[in-house]
């Protein structure tokens, strides 16, 4: 095998969808992708890098042109021990077969084969073709079909055909795969030819620890955009004869809260690009409905996500107590927990009304001036929307496809994306004792003190994350 790492070449008949799944399987969204027949008119490889190593690499294919003409030459040759270098060195000079050799040569330079073939249409006479002179080459080879539709009554027959020609046969549906399926299908490949195996379990164990790297920077931006939005503060100063009225005073109340709120969409939206960028985004669109599409202070977010009114109670209370305790420690123990039982109070007042304002106005007036300043936010519920938020955006940066850019999202045949199981947001979900977890420690970053609780902040969305790369999510309000 050339360079010693796992070489795939893709190949299939025009318009089956190769590019699209070495766009998925490379991660590469920028690999060119048309929705018209026969654009693929070279043989070209995509490495996969991890830590600047090449761990495997694909090698889109033209689609076959003459696939009949080379069953026949194989077939008359049959005596030649490897068929695709004999095919290049009776032909690799002639200009009217250089597209037939651009899709042999890497079969033999060593390269193993993936036949992608679309399972919602019926198998013609050149699939068959296709099959043949593919097991006469003798590579290892595997077929995927690429089903993009809901059409299924071809698969049976198609899988019946493949197994008779291929080593192994996968449904893969390059434009909705998610890296486990993409982890399984690479397994898969090892049941292709005993030798790969040592090969392909390094390449799957190199796939992992980079996967379990991107958890880890993902939870560390989310806590970083967690400690910073629930931080974030913005002032304003004003002399006193600029304000002639409190009509004026509202104006600038109305304009400091927009400011804030804009100033906490910007950490957010920061966020989501380095989000993107650890899972190696480049190219998607958001559907008009998702919540992520919505506005981070919209009704339909609010509703969607965060706690509860009970469990926000709940939380809130333990993170009031959590408060008082402090105060008590502070006083040397002298309100014989006065201050704790004041404190869960208040805490549990606050999970109720949980449609206040996100964060309080205060002004100071000295030397001639007037101080604004809003922040940090008091809104018990916001940080665990907030989380949720960014928590829906990393469910959709592990689990989008990369070659779903070729995607027709309005063809009402494709394959949707997986039904809703729930309208619960992710935190909701959490038990009792991580909501008062998460909300102490939302209560500390407020005061600038998260560090006693990030540890054990860090562990609850890094399982969140690795739960959403194995199992299959809930898409939930339309991913």
């Amino acid at each position: 095998m050339a360079d010693a790492i796992p070489t795939l070449a893709i190949m299939g008949h025009p318009n089956a969808g190769k590019s699209s799944v070495v766009a998925t399987l490379t991660e590469n969204d920028r690999i060119a992708i048309d929705k018209r027949a026969g654009t693929t008119t070279q043989a070209d490889e995509f490495p996969v890098v991890i830590d600047g190593e090449r761990i495997m690499a694909f090698i889109d294919t033209p689609g076959f042109q003459n696939p009949s003409q080379i069953l026949e030459w194989f077939q008359t040759h049959r005596s030649e021990r490897d068929l695709a270098r004999a095919y290049l060195a009776v032909h690799g000079d002639d200009p009217l077969y250089q597209h037939d050799c651009a899709l042999l040569r890497p079969v033999a330079e060593g390269a193993g084969i993936i036949l992608v073939v679309d399972g919602s249409k019926r198998i013609k006479e050149k699939d068959r073709i296709e099959m043949e002179l593919l097991r006469l080459t003798g590579r290892p080879r595997m077929a995927i079909l690429n089903n993009l539709s809901k059409i299924t009554k071809h698969m049976l027959a198609w899988q019946d055909a493949l197994n008779k020609s291929f080593n192994a046969v996968r449904e893969f549906n390059a434009h909705r795969a998610t890296y486990a399926e993409r982890i399984a299908l690479l397994s898969a490949l090892k049941t292709i030819d005993q030798r790969w195996e040592p090969m392909l379990d390094a390449t799957i164990r190199a796939f992992e620890r980079d996967w379990e790297r991107r958890i880890d920077q993902s939870v560390t931006s989310i806590l970083e955009l967690l400690r910073r939005a629930l931080s974030y503060r913005v002032t304003k100063v004003v002399k006193v004869e600029d304000i002639d009225s409190e009509g004026e005073r509202e104006r600038i109340r109305n304009l400091l809260t927009d400011a804030f709120q804009d100033g906490l969409r910007r950490l957010e939206t920061e966020t989501q690009d380095q989000i993107r960028a650890h899972f190696r985004h480049h190219v998607w669109a958001l559907a008009s409905d998702s919540l992520l599409h919505k506005d981070l202070f919209s009704e339909e977010v609010g509703r969607a996500l965060g706690l509860n009114r009970h469990q926000l109670v709940l939380a809130s209370t333990a993170a009031g107590a959590a408060t008082g305790g402090a105060i008590d420690i502070g006083v040397g123990g002298l309100s014989l927990g006065l201050a704790t039982l004041i404190g869960a109070a208040a805490g549990g007042v606050l999970g109720v009304i949980s449609t206040a304002a996100l964060a309080k106005i205060d002004i100071q007036r000295t030397l001639g001036v007037e101080r604004f300043s809003i922040g940090p936010v008091t809104n018990p519920r916001f940080p665990f929307v907030l989380l949720d938020r960014v928590i829906l955006y990393c469910a959709r940066a592990m689990n989008w496809a990369h070659g779903r850019q070729a995607a027709n999202e309005n063809d009402p045949n494709r394959v949707p994306d997986r039904e809703i199981k729930t309208k619960r947001g992710f935190t909701e979900e959490l038990s009792p004792e991580d909501h008062k977890l998460l909300a102490k420690y939302f209560s500390a970053v407020r005061r600038g003190k998260g560090n006693g609780h990030e540890e054990a902040v860090r562990a609850i969305i890094k399982n969140i994350l690795r739960g959403l790369s194995v199992d299959e999510i809930d898409s939930r309000a339309e991913l």
